[in-house]
């Protein structure tokens, strides 16, 4: 664990994660004949961000059209291939080895081989097609052939029965004027579903005179295209006459009816059955072999067939990128793209292979250009850091050069979870879900497509379950908290002396229905003295003024974290302003937003230790809010002795209420003033409103003095108004631990423990035991780990993005997306 934890730290140099890669705009010259080569090795290396210097012409009319056409045709062969293997249901190998871009040489080749491969496979299919058409037509005669003989059992009976004289009139003039007797029949098969409308239509188009004989056919026949099986029925049409016969057929045709010739006479029947019969058999050899040639073809594309899918993908990508380009007059290519400093030497030794891949004599040429434009933005991270980076780039890129809060969100963004969610247990299963995900890695890593996108994104967010789950249960061992459950390690600190209630059995265990009052006055000797050494005492848990303690204790914590976290915050911004030297907004801004928050917030906590350290069991205990809310209400009054908690008290609260209020025409107006006094430092302090200079020559734009008073108004009153609701806002640490506390003590109290004390029978006790610890391990999971971790999550975000982002973070970068392979395989890259 320790190597790993070594590795990840080893990956990125800890000081570059402070503040984004400092770019540089590099301007790229290549010949034509090794600008493919070149741009393949720096898709390799990933450390390019190409501009388009082509905005204004249209897709259709730019450099390499037909090379990007060549790319799609080849992706749609291979997703012709695709679609043949999984009809055909073979198992694609998972190939993990990611070839590189071919060269102009092998992708000739290679879209020469598809374009075979496409035209041999497309033969077979058509041949295949067309074989199965008559193997399945030939199946509908001999069914056809097998029907008739019940077919003309029902016309020997429509004779007997003198149905043919209804049938046939003297003279028919719908039958041609026919006046012979004989009656004509037709055979056929017909989709099954179209029975009643083709029953319909022939008694409608006949008037009457025709009759409709059907037969079900139970061998599943298929569609020699799809291969989709149709339920058919074989059928025969009585009539008289040849213009009704003319009839019947247009009808067949209409609903898709296929006819065959039939033979009134069984000898012939049998014969020509006898000569299907041997046709079906050489048709079916004929299949096997083409199904065995189509299959030995298949399977050679199978083998294949991610390698080519990865081949091309990159190839497009490459001529995609260079449609960016801009030829000059002395024919090459001109490229414009950001790129890290520190790689700028990578960046030229990449061209350099590309130009001796190539053969070219002509070197490519990299150059720096100064310009105004905004740099993207560039964090090198690491496996660890990864995750947290991603939520913070969730509320947005961080500003060129800007503090990047994400390496400080690796420790605070856990510690807040834990707070939330304190629990040994359930931070120890979190924990270890999340380990184990951290140690399958590589394992998953390479499978990660096939698995659901719920699961993908757990897996992404590995190392921020693994410590949320290793920070709740150190707040777990804070609150001395197991499934709601103490643990009594260090000895109790508290001896009760209402000895009704002191019950020992022979194992010397307190009474578990004991509720004990840990008040240590008046009765002072119930406290030993000696604190717990780490953690809350387990003998809160059977004291009837637990929810009481335990509410001001993790209260007044939250409280303490939030002034804490705040106060970083301010510091960061502090930092920002003289890592860009704006000293008026040090002044003007960092300083009084400091002393306008340590005048309110930081007194109420200063209030809270001293109450912690000076007053005891004897004394008197003031109310901590009402002392706070004391200070406006009841500015410069004396304060009453049982709300006293030092001497002098009112004159210092006076004091800090008038440095707060002044601090607030201090942030609202010195930096206009400032600013309208010096112009030459407004552009400096203002670069917000600014496009940070989008194209080089643009016109810095001026402000007037009202727009930076309303400015400067909107963030003195988000400022004041904040400090007091992101205070508030914090409590949710101290609300969210009692409500899971409380939870987990319910669940345990109404389920394990009416389990456990089950008392039916010896044979019924086992299982109810094993039903009643089955149901509390899944509610515990799925109520206490799955839902309230998610919510302790959400909260935990809603800190980091809210109160402490808002107090230095600016967030209004875009981030540094290079031509990569690695982008381009993920999706990431849009073509």
């Amino acid at each position: 664990m320790a190597r790993m934890v070594r590795g990840m730290i080893s990956e990125v140099d800890m000081s570059k994660l402070l503040r984004s890669e400092e770019m540089t705009l590099a301007q790229i010259f290549l010949s034509q004949e090794a600008s493919y080569n070149c741009i393949r090795e720096l898709g390799e290396l990933g450390a390019v961000q190409f501009s388009d210097l082509n905005e204004g012409v249209n897709a259709f009319s730019r450099n390499y059209v037909s090379e990007i056409r060549r790319a799609e045709e080849m992706e749609r062969r291979l997703r012709f291939f695709a679609s043949e293997i999984e009809r055909e249901k073979l198992p694609i190998p998972a190939d993990y080895n990611v070839p590189a871009a071919p060269n102009p040489k092998d992708l000739i080749d290679l879209e020469a081989t598809l374009e075979q491969l496409e035209g041999e496979t497309r033969q077979i299919n058509a041949n295949q097609e067309a074989l199965l058409r008559n193997f399945y037509e030939l199946k509908e005669l001999k069914h056809v052939l097998n029907s008739a003989s019940v077919f003309f059992q029902v016309g020997a009976a429509i004779q007997q029965e003198g149905l043919k004289e209804r049938l046939t009139p003297k003279f028919d003039e719908e039958a041609g004027g026919n006046m012979s007797r004989h009656l004509s029949f037709l055979c056929g098969v017909i989709n099954r579903s179209k029975i009643p409308v083709f029953e319909r239509v022939l008694w409608r188009a006949s008037r009457g005179k025709a009759l409709l004989r059907h037969m079900e056919i139970e061998e599943a026949l298929k569609d020699p295209a799809t291969e989709e099986e149709i339920p058919k029925s074989t059928f025969i049409v009585y009539f008289q006459g040849e213009q009704l016969k003319m009839r019947v057929k247009k009808i067949c045709e209409g609903l898709g009816a296929t006819t065959y010739p039939c033979k009134e006479d069984w000898e012939e029947r049998r014969q020509t059955e006898a000569e299907v019969d041997k046709r079906l058999e050489e048709l079916t050899s004929i299949l096997n072999e083409t199904k065995n040639h189509r299959f030995r073809m298949l399977n050679t594309v199978v083998s294949s067939i991610n390698s080519w899918i990865i081949q091309v993908r990159k190839v497009k990508a490459i001529w995609y990128t260079m449609n960016k380009f801009k030829k000059t007059e002395t024919g090459l290519l001109h490229a414009e793209g950001w790129c890290p400093k520190i790689q700028l030497n990578e960046v030229d030794g990449a061209l350099k292979r590309g130009a001796q891949a190539a053969g070219s004599e002509v070197a490519p040429i990299l150059n720096t250009v100064t310009t105004r434009r905004t740099p993207p933005t560039y964090h090198r991270t690491n496996t660890l850091t990864k995750g947290y980076q991603a939520v913070i780039d969730a509320y947005g890129v961080a500003s060129y050069q800007e503090i990047n809060p994400a390496i400080f969100t690796v420790i605070t963004f856990p510690f807040l979870f834990g707070i939330m969610f304190g629990d040994i247990g359930h931070g120890l299963i979190m924990f270890l879900a999340g380990l184990y995900l951290v140690l399958k890695e590589g394992y998953f890593t390479k499978r990660l497509k096939s698995y659901e996108e719920i699961f993908s994104m757990m897996f992404h967010g590995r190392y921020i379950i693994m410590m949320n789950g290793m920070f709740a249960v150190y707040a777990g061992f804070l609150y001395n908290d197991i499934f709601s459950l103490s643990l009594n390690v260090f000895g109790f600190s508290w001896t009760p002396t209402n000895f009704t209630h002191y019950e020992k059995n022979s194992s010397h265990y307190i009474n578990p229905e004991a509720m004990y009052g840990m008040d240590p006055y008046p009765k002072g000797y119930e406290y030993k003295g000696n604190p717990y050494f780490f953690g809350i005492d387990p003998f809160w848990n059977l004291a009837e003024n637990k929810l009481t303690f335990i509410n001001s204790y993790k209260m007044k914590l939250a409280v303490i974290l939030g002034l804490i976290q705040m106060t970083f915050g301010l510091i960061l911004s502090f930092k920002n302003f003289q890592f860009k030297g704006k000293t008026v907004d040090i002044y003007c801004t960092f300083v009084p937003q400091m002393i306008f928050l340590q005048s309110l917030i930081g007194y109420l906590c200063f209030m809270i230790f001293f109450k912690w350290f000076t007053c005891g069991p004897r004394t008197t205990q003031p109310s901590l809010l009402i002392c706070l809310i004391n200070m406006f209400l009841q500015f410069g009054s004396p304060i009453e002795e049982h709300m006293q908690l030092y001497s002098n008290q009112m004159y210092i609260q006076s004091a800090l209420v008038v440095i707060a209020v002044i601090c607030v025409p201090w942030m609202l107006g010195a930096k206009p003033l400032i600013e309208h006094m010096y112009p030459r430092i407004q552009h400096a302090s203002y670069e917000q409103f600014d496009n940070d200079g989008e194209e080089e020559g643009e016109e810095e734009e001026h402000h007037s003095m009202v727009d930076v008073i309303v400015h400067q108004g909107i963030e003195t009153i988000e400022f004041t108004l904040g400090c007091i609701s992101n205070t508030a806002s914090y409590l949710r640490l101290w609300a969210l631990s009692l409500a899971h506390a409380e939870l987990s003590e319910v669940l345990w109290s109404m389920v394990m423990q009416g389990g456990l004390g089950m008392d039916i029978n010896p044979y019924v006790n086992p299982i109810a035991i094993v039903l009643t610890f089955s149901f509390w391990a899944v509610a515990t999971v799925a109520i206490l780990i799955v839902m309230e971790g998610l919510s302790a999550f959400l909260h935990a975000l809603r800190l980091h993005w809210v109160e402490f982002q808002n107090k230095f973070y600016k967030g209004e970068g875009h981030l540094f997306a290079p031509f990569s392979f690695e982008r381009v395989l993920n999706g990431q890259d849009e073509e």
